[in-house]
């Protein structure tokens, strides 16, 4: 699986348009800059054209990309424009100008999941407020008597492959925010129902359309199938399943349907896929049709899917080469350069669908008839997915096969969340908040790493499949009534563990903010002692400078990153072969390194690499602490023995 995977990395590495090679940005970040030109404010189909700007989807495509680069890159530009675009519309109160809730049109979910990650990042009610609205519309969406959600209240009966992409996935991060569970029975229906009444047996792809009723004029009186593959369609289909899996419950019983039906359409895809140019016809199963073309908007969406599937772990590794050949073909034959640093993107068809005024028949010569143009939304939403997808597919992936395990059994501060269910907070992997490790965890994930929550007392059996375990500000009263100390049974676990192969991680606090006196009881089996002082202290919350801790060249974790902001941290005393890493202006010690048996111990006092310190909305850009959390991954990882 390494080997096949690695070698289709490899060749996306090496090869691609000479515009990709010299420019400083990636292709994702100049598609971004072109959309933040063209679309300054929220999203008006026609720059031109001063029509009133709607509460559309397609926004919501080119949020979702904005976001998956935001998150790579730590670019805080990007989060104020995801922001800026959604404060167009949401008022607050929460309402949301520009949206009808009982035109019951599932297009106007799509938005919903820009609002659930402006609410996670910013704690802020208004956008959660919104989102329930969207959510509202779901519980009261009409249905077919199977339950399958109608596409809108206009078009009765029917279904569209497209409805799923635009529901599904916001269906389900809102069920798992507020932990309701029944929703994913309903959720996994939707896609069964659909690939069950639209899938042709013969090729294995979906039919664009279903009407239960059978009455529409482009239905089939048999049944209700409307008459072709609309590639668009299946890339909508693709992606709603990739999208609507990542908040799925691992152990619902239903899981392994959705898997089943992403394997089915992953090989019906694969099998329409040109192998001359790597694209797909806007009409799939029609290559030779007269005037049938390459659609890029389906390109991207296909690529996206599977790249994201393989990532996942949803789809076999072989099936990346689909997506790195289809985008070769993209960039071949869709990306031209714009301007320095910004590019366009040809050949989406505007728009295709079903009845309506003028009716819309589904026939072959309706679909070539719309107009294909040059930076639609929709499309470039698309290449913004795939794009960020193939970027993160060509990092390199030291972590492969390994498991980076963080702790909240000794760190396990718990609240209230919006739906009242008690959840774990503070220093999380799921966590987007100012005090979550989700940027960090991101860096572990596309290092090839898979990450793990331990929520029980470390032991022998329980770390046996980790290569890192990271323990982060271990809890005293005044955070959690009944914290978790540190205690010998603990510590030899660990030190065993440690000695055997493992790398440790210490992350504490400074010392009103941490419980050291238990955790110094670990620490000092390592050498490392935790002083119990406050340095790095900001008094003026916009006076970096005074957080600042400078690299000096020649570090050896910290290979390109140089001013790193580390506020309020306990310096370290060391003894034995423990050596420092790293040291303040005062000569005190910042950060060290123990080898310990096997394996090997990084210490700091602070938990310095949460979300507030690497995600570009507060720090100036001048710090690097997004660059210093990414180098730390990759020397982590060279200390992980094989056998982890």
């Amino acid at each position: 699986m390494k080997t096949s995977l690695f070698k289709y990395l490899s060749v996306a590495t090496f090869v691609g348009l000479t515009v990709h090679a010299k420019a400083q940005q990636s292709l994702s970040q100049q598609m971004a800059s072109t959309v933040m030109e063209i679309w300054k404010d929220s999203l008006n189909l026609e720059p031109s054209n001063p029509k009133p700007v709607k509460w559309a989807y397609d926004q919501g495509v080119i949020l979702e990309g904005i976001n998956g680069i935001w998150k790579r890159t730590g670019n805080g530009e990007y989060f104020k424009y995801m922001q800026k675009s959604m404060d167009f519309f949401v008022t607050k109160e929460g309402t949301i100008n520009r949206y009808k809730q009982t035109d019951y049109n599932i297009d106007n979910i799509k938005n919903g999941r820009s609002l659930l990650t402006l609410y996670k990042v910013t704690g802020q009610q208004k956008y959660f407020k919104a989102a329930t609205l969207l959510w509202d519309q779901l519980q009261q969406q009409p249905r077919t008597k199977e339950g399958g959600f109608w596409h809108k209240k206009v078009y009765p009966n029917q279904m569209w492959l497209d409805g799923l992409y635009m529901g599904e996935p916001f269906y389900a991060e809102y069920a798992a925010l507020t932990k309701n569970e029944k929703a994913f029975d309903d959720i996994a229906n939707q896609f069964i129902w659909m690939e069950k009444n639209a899938r042709d047996a013969k090729t294995g792809l979906l039919y664009h359309g279903w009407d239960e009723s059978k009455t529409e004029q482009w239905a089939n009186k048999t049944t209700g199938k409307s008459p072709n593959f609309w590639a668009r369609a299946m890339g909508w289909y693709g992606m709603a399943l990739v999208d609507a899996l990542d908040n799925f419950p691992k152990n619902h019983p239903k899981r392994a349907a959705l898997l089943a039906i992403l394997n089915r359409y992953a090989l019906a895809v694969q099998k329409v896929q040109d192998q001359k140019s790597g694209l797909w016809y806007d009409i799939l199963d029609q290559p030779t049709g007269k005037g049938n073309y390459h659609e890029a908007s389906a390109a991207n969406m296909f690529v996206y899917t599977f790249a994201k599937a393989v990532r996942m772990g949803y789809l076999p590794s072989s099936y990346f080469a689909v997506a790195d050949k289809g985008y070769k073909g993209i960039r071949t034959e869709f990306i031209e350069q714009a301007s320095v640093g910004k590019i366009n993107l040809k050949g989406t068809v505007s728009v295709s669908g079903l009845g309506g005024k003028p009716y819309r028949d589904g026939s072959y010569s309706y679909y070539l008839s719309e107009k294909v143009i040059t930076n639609d939304p929709k499309g470039v939403g698309a290449f913004l997915l795939a794009a960020n997808e193939m970027e993160i597919a060509e990092l390199p992936k030291p972590g492969f096969g390994k498991m980076v395990t963080l702790d909240s059994y000794f760190n396990n501060e718990t609240k209230l969340d919006q739906s009242n269910n008690t959840i774990s907070w503070h220093y999380k992997w799921e966590e987007l908040a100012n005090g979550g490790f989700s940027f960090w965890g991101d860096q572990f994930n596309n290092a090839g790493f898979k990450t793990n929550t331990l929520y029980q007392a470390p032991t022998i059996a329980n770390l046996k499949n980790s290569s890192i375990y990271i323990i982060v500000d271990p809890d005293f009263e005044k955070e959690n009534p009944k914290p978790n100390f540190v205690g010998s049974a603990h510590i030899k676990a660990i030190t065993e563990w440690v000695k055997a192969g493992g790398v440790l991680v210490l992350m504490a606090n400074d010392a009103p903010n941490c419980e050291l006196d238990h955790f110094n009881e670990l620490a000092i089996k390592f050498g490392v002692q935790f002083n119990k002082d406050s340095k790095g202290t900001v008094p003026v919350p916009s006076n970096f400078e005074t957080a600042k801790v400078v690299v000096p060249a020649g570090n050896e974790i910290f290979k390109n990153s140089t001013n790193l902001f580390i506020k309020e941290y306990s310096s370290l005393k060391l003894s034995g072969n423990a050596k420092s890493i790293l040291k303040d202006k005062d000569g005190d010690n910042v950060m060290s390194v123990t080898k310990y048996g096997k394996g090997t111990v990084f210490v700091i006092g602070d938990p310095w690499l949460y979300n507030e310190y690497v995600d570009g909305r507060k720090l100036p850009a001048s710090y690097d602490n997004l660059k210093a959390a990414a180098n730390l991954v990759n020397w982590l990882a060279k200390q992980t023995s094989s056998k982890k």
